[in-house]
């Protein structure tokens, strides 16, 4: 097979969450450790750091990846879901897998997981723990999948635990209240791993803070550390002033990073603690060319001036909240939206938190889960918000590219299969 019908055979053979929602979740850890076994535990020979939360976790892996790379680590990082290409989820110092590794990772191994009838996660979480057993990287900062406690990541165990922060996701799988949903995450704290939390509400400290104690985990809260003193907005991205690694700038622009940033301070100091050679410079370095170290993309990413075009990956109401607020601090003419979602959201939540004052193109992703736009413009309209339909990302940002005028801003986002179509188009 060539790496495109290789794709397509991942896709169809196990589809992705992605594409089909719940109908790919897989509940447990037995698939995965069978598929580990099967290729001798890779997972054992490369240490790694286990990022998890609602919102946050790609940016903060990301940037993590950077400054452990820029500190002279040879660094894996394993996230999801990709925008562009597969072989975005498995990455060793910013360079995705080869289409060789792909190809051959299948061809070799389908006799076995054919019949085992792995997910599509946990089949792509076997083939990033490989590659990076036979890349002999240093580290590996891994992603989450979904929720902790039963994601297939989770055979891990970690130098560091980071669980960024909580609000409501995925509630069909991981529970209905923040209690639930921090318990699920909470799974990935281990016995006497040191864990960080960035961000935590009255109802989620103490399920951290009791899970720790179990597991006599070393807990530490970022928020009461407080380490990142100061944010600046610049051009792009921020200035920060912090009490342990002085002044740096953060190139990644969305509001939410001064919180992943304040989350990474304290995880950072961990490292040092336990014995990563991580340099005032090197932090630096990492925060300052993360996009260009890791090749992160849909964070409040400018895709082009005259008129201003940002995309941004948020999604659900955590993420989509910190949004709405920047785009409240806009200066422009007119704010113009271009919007969809999934239809497995608190749609109805995140379109109450949208700005009436903008006008909106609505339309949807090019995967089985998208709401249709006509479905979310009738929807949307119940809340103020007005404007037209379009059949897909491409002609939505054609509509709101030929109504602007230079001092216009056009936003996309409201999903990260928007911001992935959006890339695609732009990339052809």
């Amino acid at each position: 097979m060539t790496y495109d019908e290789t794709v397509t055979y991942l896709f169809n053979c196990a589809p992705p969450f992605q594409q089909v929602g719940g109908a790919a979740y897989k509940e447990g850890l037995s698939t995965t450790i069978t598929l580990d076994n099967h290729l001798g535990n890779p997972h054992r020979k490369f240490r790694t750091i286990h990022v998890a939360g609602t919102n946050g976790k790609g940016s903060t892996s990301h940037t993590l990846a950077a400054i452990l790379q820029e500190s002279g680590y040879k660094v894996g990082l394993y996230t999801s879901p990709h925008l562009i290409d597969f072989r975005e989820r498995m990455r060793v110092n910013g360079t995705p897998a080869s289409k060789e590794y792909v190809m051959d990772f299948v061809e070799r191994h389908r006799a076995f997981f054919e019949p085992l009838q792995p997910s599509f996660f946990e089949l792509t979480t076997a083939m990033a723990f490989n590659y990076f057993a036979e890349q002999n990287v240093d580290v590996a900062v891994i992603e989450v999948g979904l929720g902790g406690r039963l994601d297939c990541t989770n055979i891990i165990t970690p130098e560091l635990c980071i669980i960024t922060n909580i609000s409501p996701d995925h509630t069909q799988f991981l529970g209905n209240t923040l209690q639930e949903i921090a318990s699920e995450k909470a799974g990935i704290i281990k016995n006497g791993i040191p864990v960080v939390i960035g961000e935590t509400t009255i109802e989620t400290k103490e399920v951290f803070a009791r899970k720790a104690k179990e597991s006599n985990a070393p807990i530490t809260f970022a928020e009461e550390e407080a380490l990142l003193t100061s944010a600046t907005p610049m051009e792009n991205g921020y200035r920060y002033s912090s009490t342990v690694f002085g002044e740096f700038c953060g190139e990644l622009g969305g509001d939410y990073q001064q919180k992943n940033t304040n989350t990474l301070l304290s995880a950072i100091n961990i490292l040092r603690g336990k014995g990563f050679t991580i340099t005032e410079e090197s932090l630096r370095k990492g925060f300052t060319n993360v996009c260009k170290l890791t090749g992160l993309m849909g964070r409040w990413q400018k895709i082009q001036d005259s008129p201003r075009v940002v995309c941004d990956a948020g999604h659900n109401i955590g993420g989509i909240k910190y949004i709405t607020e920047q785009l409240s601090r806009v200066d422009c003419r007119q704010l113009r939206i271009v919007f969809g979602m999934v239809n497995d959201k608190d749609i109805t939540s995140v379109l109450k938190m949208m700005p009436k004052n903008a006008e909106y193109y609505f339309t949807q992703a090019s995967i089985k889960r998208a709401m249709p736009a006509d479905n979310l413009k009738n929807m949307a309209e119940r809340f103020g918000l007005m404007g037209n339909s379009h059949p897909n990302v491409k002609e939505a940002l054609k509509a709101a590219l030929s109504d602007s005028s230079d001092d216009d801003f056009i936003f996309v986002g409201g999903s990260c299969f928007i911001v992935a179509d959006l890339l695609v188009a732009l990339n052809k």
